[in-house]
């Protein structure tokens, strides 16, 4: 079975770029807060555009994976009513 958009390790491309994004981000969010310190959790989300060969790369500054599921499944329901309500 080939692996979904994002079943595997950050592709190692994108590994030391998104590990200095997600620490400069964190930095300008929660200082120099770490752990149970920090006020603002993120995630970014890698891919390549257009019809080209690959997949999604995740990372987070430490929110867990559950809530990370949740957060994306509830902001594709708000896109999908969002669209569907200017379909209206």
């Amino acid at each position: 079975m080939k692996p979904g958009l994002g079943d595997e390790p950050i592709e190692p491309e994108y590994l030391k770029l998104m590990n200095a994004v997600v620490g400069g981000l964190d930095e300008i969010f929660n200082g120099q807060k770490g752990g149970p310190g920090r006020k603002v959790g993120f995630v970014l989300l890698v891919f390549p555009f257009g019809e080209a060969e690959g997949r999604c790369n995740y990372i987070s500054n430490g929110a867990k994976r559950e809530d990370v599921e949740k957060l994306l499944y509830e902001q594709a329901e708000r896109f999908r009513k969002d669209r569907e309500g200017k379909k209206s």
